[in-house]
């Protein structure tokens, strides 16, 4: 396999990782601070809101697009007219950006009614007005991060990897001292975190310009139209749906959540922030490189590797995304504890948000597939198929969100999102299949049971090791810290092995 596609695929996953544990660190800050309840029920639906976007427009359906138009100009045009692509995209970009930020800002109170209408019929709205106050801090970190990750497809076309995968890391930091530092000088002292998403939005695009400068592809403000903004138009469009489906379904868990018990916002959070770890570190690291190397492939018609491309991805995703999901559903109260349950996080929140995890955890290994095969589709700039899939795994979300959500609360929107996972994947491949694009190999599918007996394995050892709840409750953070961390690493070594006696060459993959 093309040594640049794993080496690429290492360098943003090790940025990723230092991102994500920053994100846990930040996470166990709120936790800790402000707890699961009414109050962080209104920050997280004014930062789910510009985050939902950025990954709609940002980084999932614009950068879906845009980077298959530039890594195709890269191949065939100059060096002067890709800078031009450059310019006038990020020109009609910008002005869109403003646009939507203005008119969000004003109409802050209309929005929140609309994504977390609970929060309106509450008896109190204290929870609405704070909701509506945070969101005019927070909406604006959308046009800042949507310009970051503009900037980071650029790079990532020019394999430059390690920047924008690091880049969230700013966001983190800025949040972190926010909450420990800023909240004690303000009336309201969860409003520091709002002005931590602002600030930290600030600090990622500045942090992207030198690099830019670097390689001679700043872009600047351009007038008039350009061929490749209807191209960009024409792929984009549809895929708001196709490729964000996930993050579609996750608003939309929050949306009937904001009907339910105060916290129900919050236990879905805090699950959703766990998944994302391995998701982010598997899935979109995976993702991130595919699209920009099978774009590059299809553009030079490189058939054959196009094709291994992607059967490499879908065996990285398959070796490390299936034990991570057996660990999440396994030990989502050891780690919803250990992480966040301290001060005003109380154990009855650390109860709700595991069960959660464990519904969001066991639709893992399908998240990762969606992701890793979406950008199939995308690299040959085929923007309408995933649409296929993902419209109709939003709507059986809602549908089973309605069913679920009825009978199980908030663990009940959680499977509802898994299952929807399950069903996108499974129409992605068959779709790549249909078209003749790509089918598993033979060795992916000897890969499959191999990987599955051997998370088997770990399952059967996690269970018949791992310490009871009641010692997790009754221990300090260092000995969470350490009986957790154990389980982990020797779940690792057994799976490793197991996989090594079953005759998987951890070298030579």
């Amino acid at each position: 396999m093309d040594k640049s596609f794993l080496k690429s695929s290492s360098i943003v996953t090790a940025m990723t990782f230092l991102s994500r544990i920053l994100g846990l660190v930040r996470d166990f800050f709120i936790a800790k601070y402000f707890g699961a309840n009414g109050l962080t029920d209104a920050f997280l639906v004014a930062f789910r809101i510009p985050n939902f976007l950025r990954r709609l427009f940002a980084e999932g359906a614009f950068s879906q697009a845009f980077v298959p138009i530039l890594a195709e100009a890269k191949a065939n045009e100059t060096q002067a007219e890709v800078q031009n692509i450059i310019n006038h995209i990020g020109t009609k970009f910008l002005k869109m950006l403003v646009i939507i930020t203005l008119i969000a800002v004003i109409a802050a109170p209309v929005i929140i009614f609309m994504f977390a209408w609970g929060f309106y019929f509450n008896e109190n709205l204290t929870k609405f007005n704070l909701a509506s106050d945070m969101l005019r801090i927070t909406f604006p970190y959308l046009l800042l991060i949507s310009l970051t990750a503009f900037s980071g497809s650029i790079l990532n076309t020019y394999d430059k990897f390690a920047v924008p995968a690091f880049t969230p890391v700013l966001l983190n930091v800025s949040m972190i001292l926010s909450s420990v530092y800023l909240s004690q000088y303000l009336d309201e002292p969860i409003m520091a975190l709002a002005w931590g998403v602002l600030i930290g939005g600030i600090l990622q695009l500045l942090f992207q310009i030198p690099f830019l400068l670097k390689i001679g592809k700043l872009p600047k403000l351009e007038k008039g139209d350009h061929v490749a903004v209807k191209t960009l138009k024409k792929r984009m469009l549809p895929a708001l749906f196709g490729v964000s489906v996930s993050q579609i379904n996750l608003l939309i868990d929050t949306m009937i959540a904001s009907v339910l018990v105060s916290g129900s916002v919050s236990w879905l959070y805090y699950s959703d922030r766990l998944l994302e770890l391995p998701l982010a570190l598997i899935g979109i690291a995976l993702a991130t490189v595919a699209l920009a190397k099978l774009s590059k492939y299809h553009a030079n018609k490189e058939h054959q590797q196009f094709t291994r491309t992607v059967d490499y991805a879908l065996k990285i995703g398959l070796l490390l995304g299936l034990p991570a999901c057996v660990g999440l559903v396994l030990l989502a109260e050891p780690l919803i504890i250990t992480l966040f349950q301290y001060d005003a996080f109380s154990a009855f929140a650390a109860y709700q948000s595991s069960l959660s995890l464990m519904a969001y955890g066991s639709g893992l290994i399908a998240f990762i597939a969606v992701k890793v095969l979406a950008p199939v589709f995308l690299a040959r700039g085929d923007t309408k198929t995933p649409v296929k899939a993902g419209v109709i795994a939003m709507l059986s979300n809602v549908v089973l969100n309605i069913i679920f959500g009825y009978y199980f609360d908030h663990v009940g929107l959680a499977v509802a999102t898994s299952i929807s996972a399950v069903i996108n994947g499974s129409l992605l491949y068959y779709y790549l299949k249909q078209q003749f694009i790509f089918i598993f190999s033979q060795d992916l599918s000897k890969m499959f049971f191999k990987v599955l007996f051997a998370s088997f394995i770990m399952a059967i050892f996690i269970l018949n090791f791992d310490q009871t709840q009641s010692v997790y409750l009754n221990a300090d953070a260092f000995s969470r810290i350490t009986m957790l961390v154990t389980t982990i690493v020797l779940s690792m070594f057994i799976y490793f092995l197991s996989l090594k006696l079953l005759g998987i060459n951890m070298r030579k993959l």
